[in-house]
Order: C-alpha cells, then structure tokens, then sequence
C-alpha cells in the first residue's frame, strides 16, 4: 500500500475510536485491519482450505 494511502487509512480507523480509547484500542483495531488484509491476500492467492477439508481433518460431524 502506497505510504499516502495508509496514513489517510490510519488517520480514518484513529477518527473512528472513541473519545476515551488507550493504546490497546489503537492496536487492536490496527491488527484486525491486518488480518483481514492478510486474509484477502491470501484468498486472492488460493493460499484456502475449503470448509469440508478442515470438518475432514479436525474429524467434526457432517
């Protein structure tokens, strides 16, 4: 990501916390944006497992 885009994301997540957020807040809401860039990219690679493969190998009811 290019470093304008992400200190204008950065700025919009910090606009979004409450009044009375700490530094956990911040961080937190930092690491699910992550996540779920991370999962996006991974999806977008075919880097999956398919719901029937992990009921397969956790051994989990049909």
């Amino acid at each position: 990501m290019e470093k304008a885009v992400l200190k204008k994301e950065v700025e919009n997540m910090l606009k979004d916390l409450p009044d009375d957020a700490d530094w956990d807040d911040v961080m937190y809401k930092i690491y699910v944006r992550q996540s779920i860039e991370q999962g996006l990219k991974d999806s977008e690679a075919g880097r999956t497992v398919s719901h029937e493969e992990i009921k397969k190998k956790y051994k989990l009811a049909e």
